[in-house]
């Protein structure tokens, strides 16, 4: 799941709580309860982003784990962490994210190795359609609107463009993501069985230690109450598939 130099590393970033109907008698009504509207579902529903949670993913060729993945809640949003167990765990870096409004926004890329942060500064941004079509510019304060918060009905689309400076060594690199999101739908794998999940198709250009380039394309599969990568499909720079095998709160 990393992108480039071992600073960067792109994840891409819920336990559902079942909405339970209240019911209220008001005065002078129908002594029968009404049930009131059900919540709508957000992304930490289906993320996990603020829970304690954690979970390992396998290659659908080798069952082999290939990265594990863990959301750590803090004051400020989440932190979540990739990688290979095998590598050693915890890594050396991490992705923030926090919710403000109706959006749930990336801000960067935490560096435990070097005790920094690698923060990314948006510069342009538009939103559209599930096709990415009918795109339109959005206002930006830096911070990449990642995700909208509540699970919209309908797909949509959104574009980011901006760069990312190293604190370590202040290397600065250009980078533009699109993410093509889905509303919720049924999936399955073959260790989790049935679920349903929200998709993102998302593609990720930089210009990390080469030319500005595509350097990943795929499909990440989010599992209500199971949180990240209950599925990838990914497809560039090579196809490659992966499950979530297990999932887990920790301590």
């Amino acid at each position: 799941m990393k992108r480039g130099h071992t600073l960067l590393t792109i994840a891409v970033a819920t336990a559902v709580v079942a909405a339970v109907p209240v019911y209220a008698l008001a005065e002078d009504a129908d002594p029968k309860p009404k049930p009131e509207a059900e919540a709508a579902e957000t992304y930490a529903d289906y993320s996990l982003m603020n829970q304690k949670h954690a979970g390992s993913v396998v290659g659908v060729d080798t069952g082999d784990v290939v990265t594990q993945w863990a959301w750590k809640p803090l004051a400020d949003g989440s932190e979540i962490q990739w990688g290979d167990p095998k590598d050693g765990w915890p890594p050396k870096g991490g992705e923030h994210f926090e919710k403000d409004g109706d959006w749930v926004h990336m801000t960067g890329y935490y560096d435990h190795e070097n005790d920094g942060f690698n923060k990314q500064e948006v510069t342009e941004e538009s939103i559209g359609d599930a096709n990415c079509e009918n795109m339109k510019p959005l206002e930006t304060d830096g911070r990449q609107r990642y995700a909208k918060w509540e699970i919209p009905s309908e797909g949509y689309c959104l574009r980011a463009k901006g760069t990312i400076t190293v604190e370590a060594n202040g290397a600065v690199v250009n980078f533009e993501h699109e993410q093509r999101w889905s509303p919720p739908r049924p999936c399955e794998n073959r260790h989790l069985g049935q679920q349903t999940c929200i998709v993102q198709h998302e593609t990720w250009w930089d210009d990390n230690q080469h030319d500005f380039e595509k350097v990943l394309e795929r499909d990440q599969f989010i599992a209500r109450g199971l949180g990240m990568a209950f599925r990838i499909d990914a497809t560039f720079p090579k196809d490659w598939h992966a499950e979530m095998k297990d999932h887990r709160a920790y301590t």
